[in-house]
């Protein structure tokens, strides 16, 4: 899948709103708000349930990456997410070393 229809895909699902469970959640880390070089998928099966984490670490700026933005895509599918939601912006994290 290439990197435009993947983007506008999450972003079709994002855009629904809170529609119920199962939910998803991404959120971007990176050390300065211009590269995303991490990103977090949170899915809940249910209300009150623990939320199930899964990272991905790109070297480049993981929302231009096509590989993360299809694997996304594909997760969302796969768990049937009713609501899908996004942390917007990219949260700073410190660089290693």
């Amino acid at each position: 899948m290439n990197l435009d229809k993947a983007k506008k895909r999450i972003a079709k699902q994002i855009n629904k709103g809170f529609d119920g469970y199962p939910q998803i959640t991404l959120a971007y880390f990176g050390t300065s708000a211009d590269c995303a070089t991490e990103v977090v998928v949170g899915f809940v099966a249910e209300a009150g349930a623990a939320a199930q984490e899964q990272r991905f670490v790109s070297k480049q700026d993981a929302r231009q990456d096509e590989t993360i933005q299809s694997v996304l895509v594909k997760i969302i599918e796969r768990a049937d997410a009713r609501t899908v939601t996004e942390i917007p912006g990219v949260t700073i994290i410190a660089a290693e070393g």
